[in-house]
């Protein structure tokens, strides 16, 4: 398991320094080739797009994720603080936990590998060390796959939930996209692609309502980080079962502190 403090004092380095550190490829900001193998498609592009509106009730609207605790606590506190956190913490904990865990899922689903199934759940439910985080993406994880069996009647999600009652797993959010990308035929780049859109965009979103973040702003971050995701994409389709994980104490140290906080605006 990797690990890196969002929130270091030193000089940063150049981004793809740091990230040589853990050894894995740079992110590579201002590359824009996908992997020719994707090719959209309207059957599942449009089921994607769905997905990935912030219409679409899965409830991660009410959710900052920790970054409220780490802007009450003044480490995150302007747009180049933010942008650190993204490049630093939120792009690696993507490439190294929920990425490699959607697509093992994906491919799971694939194979009706149902042991694996539920030790994704378990993992992803165990990658998050505060409580608030866990309930977090247990919510958003039950509440997507119920919607797409509610919207998308397909024996694979009714196996799955039966599957997750009886065997009491822990929802996962990024299991649950994987679902859903099986349901709708999407190949793994493409849903992986949701989930990483999914990820910065929300956090972003959430820091417009904490910060004297404008829109152009949040923007322009939110731009940056997508050119980086070809790579992020193409290096977590690689990382074995057993690597999947990344680790940032001031992240779950802010969380934690945020459970109890006199005021709050988001719910984890």
């Amino acid at each position: 398991m990797s690990s890196d403090p969002a929130t270091s004092t030193e000089e940063a380095e150049p981004l793809k320094n740091r990230m040589a550190e853990n050894s894995q490829p740079p992110l590579p900001i201002g590359t824009d080739a996908w992997p020719t193998a994707v090719q959209p498609s309207s059957s599942w592009l449009i089921g994607l797009l769905q997905a990935g509106d912030s219409f679409y009730p899965t409830g991660s609207y009410a959710h900052s994720f920790g970054l409220e605790g780490l802007v009450q606590a003044g480490v995150i506190h302007d747009r180049a603080t933010l942008r650190e956190f993204l490049l630093r913490s939120v792009l690696p904990s993507l490439r190294q936990a929920e990425l490699p865990l959607a697509a093992q899922a994906w491919r799971a689903f694939a194979a009706e590998d149902w042991p694996r199934v539920g030790e994704l759940c378990r993992l992803s439910a165990a990658l998050k060390a505060p409580r608030e985080l866990r309930t977090a993406a247990d919510n958003i994880g039950r509440q997507r796959a119920e919607l797409a069996a509610a919207l998308r009647p397909a024996a694979l999600a009714g196996d799955y939930l039966r599957r997750a009652a009886a065997g009491s797993w822990p929802f996962s959010a990024a299991v649950s996209a994987a679902l859903e990308g099986r349901m709708l035929g999407a190949p793994q780049t493409a849903v992986l692609a949701g989930v990483y859109y999914a990820g910065t965009a929300s956090l972003l979103s959430a820091a417009m309502k904490l910060l004297r973040l404008g829109q152009n702003a949040a923007q322009s971050l939110l731009t940056e980080a997508l050119q980086a995701a070809p790579a992020v994409i193409t290096a977590a389709e690689r990382v074995p079962f057993d690597e999947i994980g990344w680790f940032n104490p001031w992240l779950d140290i802010a969380a934690a502190r945020h459970e109890t906080a006199d005021n709050r605006m988001f719910i984890s």
